[in-house]
């Protein structure tokens, strides 16, 4: 079977069995979903810390599952478990308390690891919108939401303690 299949050149893509337009709010949140875990991707390739390694690339399987349950909107998938919020939760947890604790608002960067993980939360947070957004129009797993909400707050976790095991120091942001 052939990569392409000129199928989608007027902008249309098929969502089980129906023709809907490239711009739906469903192919824009899986196809966000798909963005998050390439990037996520790029940050396991820049990445120092095998044991994060394996954090992340979870996370990467999960964002499959959580892309396939939103394209294949109602059939029979495997759902998003809330136990993977619950793993995300502890990971967070483990960081914080190794962490400075935060009291101001920092910028994002540091070391390339760091700066990467950084851009993988702000895409994080797009697809949340993205997602969200959806989830207005349509129904959807609620438990796609926090987990795609717990994510973002792992990948700032993340970033702020690989710049911390680095010695690389956060910068604040103190406003103008």
């Amino acid at each position: 079977m052939p990569i392409y299949t000129r199928f989608g050149d007027k902008g249309k893509t098929s969502l089980l069995g129906s023709v809907v337009p490239k711009s739906n709010p469903r192919v824009e949140a899986y196809g966000s979903v798909d963005e998050l875990n390439a990037v996520l991707g790029i940050a396991i390739a820049f990445s120092e810390r095998p044991e994060l390694n394996k954090v992340l690339s979870d996370a990467q399987r999960d964002l499959f599952v959580i892309g396939a349950e939103l394209a294949l909107a109602g059939a029979k998938t495997k759902k998003i478990s809330p136990a993977r919020v619950a793993m995300l939760e502890k990971c967070i947890d483990e960081m914080e308390a190794d962490l400075p604790r935060l009291r101001h608002f920092i910028l994002p960067g540091g070391s390339r690891a760091a700066s990467l993980l950084h851009l993988a939360r702000t895409v994080c947070r797009r697809t949340e919108r993205r997602v969200v957004a959806l989830s207005e129009k349509e129904k959807i797993n609620p438990d796609i939401i926090v987990y795609i909400n717990r994510l973002g707050d792992f990948l700032f976790m993340l970033a702020r303690s690989v710049n911390y095991k680095k010695k690389v120091e956060e910068i604040v942001w103190k406003g103008r």
